[in-house]
């Protein structure tokens, strides 16, 4: 009875592992290897099999060697693609799977190399168009990961963090330091950076900083545009941009005379920009105390726009500096003081400025006892 029990227990046994082994036969398994138009290993790509028959996918990602693998694949006819970040790089129809174990490699440089033969190309004239195209790759590369420096940096600046600004932008400087406009950003993050240091030393090294990359970026975008066989209608008016943020910094480090070049240069190349960099100019010359200079900038950044109002009262403001007084202590105004302020009121009669101006106007009519004239000493420090 036992051995009945025994052989009962053996064949139920027998049975199960035949069900087991029946049932691992019932799919097949894919494997492959990734490599591009120079013979590279496609890190972290996907693989996606799409079985013809039922429409089941399986997406399969690559190792660091480009390798893929993958066991429980039904059996038919698959439509295979490789992608690699979003973008699709390759695609095979009607792949065979059966029980068996199947390979798909997907060897770019050797696809090449097959078509170029097909269509009469020389192996010269393949090699140079697998570089053409592996210096696109790298280019889409370089530039993904200069686009995270630049967010990262505009994050920290925005926060007020310039250190952490400089930091990415120094780091998107050694990854490509071709690239105007992150010399222009760091320039920007060193001049903002300046204005909280506390320390003098500090302060002076961080506006130098500021003038040798803003100078920099201008190099490499005036490069840049002679070299292009179409240059871009918007080089000049970027170009004007760095000047003017140029002739701040220079500015701030006391170089007055090189400001003035680069405030002038600015407006020479975008002259629809030219009222605001004239009276940038104006603004730095008044604050440098060479109000004569500053009253010509801000005459030009009239002329460039008549209605500029804050123009009109810097003007104003600078011409007040240079009122006299008559033996009986009458105030003598400057010749087109009157005539600036009034303007300045004309085009913003409520303007932020108005009551000053109204002031000031106030002031050249009665005697320098006034009490608006009694504040005719106080220093004048125009923001930009």
């Amino acid at each position: 009875m036992r051995k009945h029990v025994v052989v009962v227990a053996i064949l139920a046994l027998m049975t199960g592992l035949c069900a087991t082994l029946s049932f691992a036969q019932a799919s097949g398994t894919v494997k492959g290897v990734c490599r591009d138009t120079e013979g590279k290993p496609i890190p972290a790509a996907v693989v996606e099999w799409r079985n013809l028959d039922n429409g089941r996918k399986y997406t399969l990602k690559t190792n660091n060697k480009g390798e893929y693998f993958s066991l429980g694949i039904d059996p038919g006819k698959y439509e295979v693609t490789l992608t690699k970040d979003g973008k699709q790089i390759d695609k095979v129809n009607n792949f065979p799977v059966s029980l068996d174990e199947a390979t798909l490699d997907f060897d770019q440089k050797k696809n090449q190399e097959q078509q170029a033969a097909g269509k009469g190309i020389s192996p010269e004239q393949l090699k140079a168009m697998q570089e053409a195209q592996a210096k696109q790759q790298k280019e889409v590369l370089t530039v993904k990961q200069l686009n995270e420096k630049l967010a990262a940096a505009n994050q920290a600046s925005q926060a007020g963090d310039f250190d952490t600004a400089i930091t990415n932008l120094n780091e998107a400087t050694q990854t490509d330091p071709n690239r105007d406009l992150l010399w222009a950003k760091l320039g920007d993050a060193y001049l903002n950076s300046a204005n909280k240091q506390t320390d003098a030393a500090e302060k002076t090294k961080r506006y130098g900083e500021a003038v040798t990359d803003y100078q920099k970026a201008i190099d490499l975008k005036q490069k840049a545009t002679a070299a292009a066989q179409k240059p871009n209608p918007e080089d000049p008016k970027i170009t004007a941009s760095y000047y003017n943020n140029l002739a701040q910094a220079e500015a701030k480090s006391g170089k007055t005379d090189d400001a003035m070049k680069d405030y002038s240069q600015a407006a020479q190349l975008n002259p629809s920009g030219a009222a605001q960099y004239y009276y940038n100019l104006g603004a730095i010359l008044t604050n440098a105390g060479k109000l004569d200079d500053a009253i010509a900038a801000f005459d030009k950044a009239i002329a460039a726009d008549p209605t500029k109002a804050d123009a009109y009262y810097q003007k104003g403001v600078n011409l007040i500096s240079k009122a006299t007084t008559d033996k009986s202590g009458k105030v003598i105004p400057a010749p087109g003081t009157e005539e600036a302020l009034n303007k300045y009121l004309e085009l913003q009669p409520t303007g932020p400025n108005a009551e000053a101006a109204k002031g000031m106007l106030q002031y050249i009519g009665s005697s320098v006892e006034t009490t608006y004239g009694k504040k005719k000493g106080n220093p004048v420090n125009v923001k930009k």
